[in-house]
């Protein structure tokens, strides 16, 4: 496995408790897609998963090298998380292509939210030997 790409991301719970008090509908329909509003929403204090969702798409984004650039939107990046699995963060789109042209072909994920904060780490990487990748460029 050959990673190509880091990022960390720290959200504060309070601030994004405000957000949502003040922009919702507007705010939570263009970051999220409906799968992560069901998750959130769907637990007993929704803002604290929300703010893992939303540094979980910074840190992807910082992985991948970009920010908000090159015709990137935010839905194009969504934290899944199946029972008893780790949550995954999935590309698609303008971010995918970017993703597997930088020659990352998934993106690994840890959350992590206590108190008043909520963290993420994204990892870009690329599920090939670093032999198999040394011996076919050859």
């Amino acid at each position: 496995m050959a990673v190509k790409g880091i990022g960390v991301d720290l959200v504060n719970i309070p601030r994004m408790r405000l957000v949502l008090q003040r922009w919702e509908d507007r705010f939570v329909r263009r970051v999220f897609t409906e799968g992560e509003i069901a998750y959130c929403r769907a637990r007993r204090d929704p803002v604290q998963h929300f703010a893992a969702r939303f540094a979980a798409k910074e840190a992807g984004l910082k992985a991948l090298g970009t920010g908000l650039r090159l015709g990137i939107r935010w839905r194009e990046l969504e934290v899944r998380r199946e029972r008893g699995q780790a949550p995954t963060l999935i590309l698609s789109g303008r971010c995918r292509e970017i993703s597997l042209a930088r020659g990352g072909r998934r993106m690994l994920l840890a959350l992590t939210h206590d108190g008043d904060y909520a963290m993420a780490q994204a990892m870009l990487v690329d599920d090939e030997p670093a032999g198999d990748a040394v011996a076919t460029a050859r």
